[in-house]
């Protein structure tokens, strides 16, 4: 593998401020002068969660739901310097009775968990293959397996951008340019804070640690934990009538 991908100079972290986004920063092994721009819009944890990064930071405004600044701002980052990884982080998770009474909510998380990384990794792409190089991480989840009641909206963002990220993987095949798709199931964190684990569920390291590994193999997906994999494919076989009776 290209030694500049699995050592990047320059990252480009959508969603700054993710939990899961910095633990894969902090996995990676960076040659020294090594800059990262942490892209989102709360500032003030982008700034806390630079202090323990192993690169030079930079702070960026970026609202995945306002799709008409994406085009610019990913120019503005290259136009800086080629951008050696890309992680599609940005992402909220919001309680599905909430946007059952609220549908513009839903539309919203809609634009932040699916639209917003649509517009913003098609720029991407056009710069990564202008480059002939590079990497993109894209945050799916094993909610896109089999969207349930329990949060379908939230369930079909994902399997939205699961699709999206496959059929962009192979529109880069022999670019020089490489996507990774990453499934993790429940992770514990800020984001389900309150919430009751679901099974095989994992953590924010773990996961920046499967997907450290994976940037430095040649998987195009992993599973977080491995064994997601196999429960996701016996997902897909419960019979719809039972599936609904699941409560999660």
């Amino acid at each position: 593998m290209n030694e500049r991908i699995r050592r990047p100079g320059r990252v480009l972290l959508l969603g700054g401020g993710s939990e899961i986004g910095r633990e894969i920063l902090l996995k990676l092994d960076p040659p020294p002068g090594s800059e990262v721009i942490l892209a989102g819009r709360d500032l003030q944890r982008m700034a806390q969660c630079g202090e323990s990064l192993p690169f030079r930071v930079r702070t960026a405004y970026y609202d995945a739901t306002a799709l008409e600044t994406h085009q610019r701002f990913v120019d503005e980052v290259f136009a800086d310097g080629p951008v050696d990884l890309v992680i599609s982080a940005a992402g909220v998770l919001t309680d599905q009775e909430l946007l059952d009474r609220d549908p513009l909510r839903a539309g919203l998380l809609v634009q932040t968990n699916l639209t917003g990384h649509v517009t913003t990794l098609l720029a991407v792409a056009q710069h990564l293959r202008a480059q002939r190089r590079g990497m993109i991480v894209v945050l799916s989840s094993v909610a896109a397996v089999r969207p349930r009641k329990a949060n379908f909206v939230y369930g079909a963002t994902k399997a939205g951008l699961d699709a999206f990220a496959r059929g962009l993987a192979d529109s880069l095949h022999g670019s020089g340019v490489r996507l990774l798709l990453v499934r993790p199931g429940f992770v514990i964190g800020r984001m389900t804070a309150g919430m009751a684990p679901a099974p095989a569920a994992t953590t924010a390291a773990a996961v920046g640690a499967a997907v450290a590994t994976a940037l430095a193999g040649s998987a195009s997906v992993v599973w977080v934990p491995r064994r997601m994999g196999a429960l996701a494919t016996a997902m897909r076989l419960i019979p719809r009538p039972l599936w609904r009776k699941l409560p999660r």
